[in-house]
């Protein structure tokens, strides 16, 4: 057969012959040989070669997929810029495809045409994908008490296993084995970040999701001070919330404010200070903490009392016994 174009257009006629499981005949009506070759596995973005032996007495050869001419003999007539040819000789028909994608996948067929009768090798390609997950919860902000639904979603093949695992902090009680990771009446000790992995035989794909939980503030019992006169005194109020708390104090009834009768407030995080940098008489008494956020609040109470400086002995500021200390003073004079 002297025209190559129409050999090819015959072997690929043969080809889809030889897929129906018809039998196909030469121009000498013996018999084509057929070869089925091992299925190449290979991984997404890797270079795959496909080669086939050629022997004595070959006058044409093509490399075709799913009935696409990729090349015949020197002649590339596939336009995909990543197939190419690297060898072709009396004994070997090599062609190359760089950056394998998941559309590569099938039958590649080597078609050789002898002296004698046409001979076919094929060979069918596996592209393996790593996992991608593709989808995923945003992190989230919720109130304790509320059902939370995690979802992860990835592509890859073979088909990614996906499991679920509170990552921070570690709590391995709280896991899931599919897509979705459900917590109902979540509470705060649930509040962290929570881990999806992706698995097949490739490669693993992981992502996080940083879930926070608000609750209402909940205060520290209130520690009594006491302090000498002319002394500086701290009240210390602590609280544990999310978000985190705004700070009120009160004499009795009557909110304090920074800066006034040379007292101090400042918040830093979780705690509230309230500084006597000269601890008066008027000073002396009941105060309480009420810590607030948007789900609630708390208060404690402290009571500020007079510390003896010399004998170390303290007293809960009381009118009644200063009016007898100071008579007491008087009547030594």
């Amino acid at each position: 057969m002297k025209n190559p174009v129409l050999w090819v257009v015959l072997i690929g006629i043969s080809i889809a012959l030889i897929q129906q499981g018809l039998p196909v005949r030469s121009q000498g009506e013996s018999q084509s040989d057929n070869k089925q070759m091992d299925n190449i596995t290979i991984r997404q973005g890797e270079t795959l070669f496909l080669s086939c032996s050629q022997g004595d007495f070959v006058t044409h050869t093509a490399w075709l997929n799913r009935s696409s001419i990729l090349y015949a003999g020197e002649d590339k007539w596939s336009v995909d810029p990543r197939v190419s040819l690297v060898t072709l000789s009396q004994e070997e028909f090599t062609i190359k495809i760089e950056d394998v994608d998941v559309t590569d996948e099938g039958q590649y067929i080597c078609a050789v045409q002898t002296s004698s009768r046409p001979r076919t090798t094929s060979v069918h390609i596996i592209v393996q994908v790593p996992p991608k997950i593709v989808n995923l919860s945003r992190d989230l902000v919720v109130n304790e008490g509320s059902n939370v639904t995690l979802m992860c979603l990835a592509n890859g093949k073979p088909e990614p296993a996906i499991v679920w695992r509170m990552k921070s902090p570690s709590d391995d009680s709280l896991s899931s084995d599919s897509e979705v990771l459900d917590i109902p009446f979540i509470s705060r000790y649930r509040a962290g970040v929570y881990e999806c992995t992706a698995a097949n035989d490739i490669a693993v794909d992981t992502q996080t999701v940083e879930l926070t939980v608000n609750y209402a503030p909940s205060v520290s019992d209130g520690r009594d001070v006491g302090v000498t006169l002319g002394q500086r005194g701290v009240l210390q109020c602590e609280a544990d919330a999310v978000p985190e708390a705004d700070f009120e104090w009160y004499r009795d009834d009557r909110r304090i404010f920074n800066g006034l009768d040379g007292i101090e407030i400042e918040a830093a995080g979780a705690l509230s200070r309230l500084t006597f940098f000269n601890v008066s008489e008027a000073d002396y008494g009941n105060y309480t903490c009420v810590a607030i956020n948007k789900l609630g609040s708390a208060n404690t109470s402290f009571v500020l009392y007079v510390q003896d400086g010399n004998s170390g002995t303290s007293t809960v500021f009381n009118p009644f016994c200063l009016l007898i200390a100071i008579l007491q003073l008087l009547l030594k004079f």
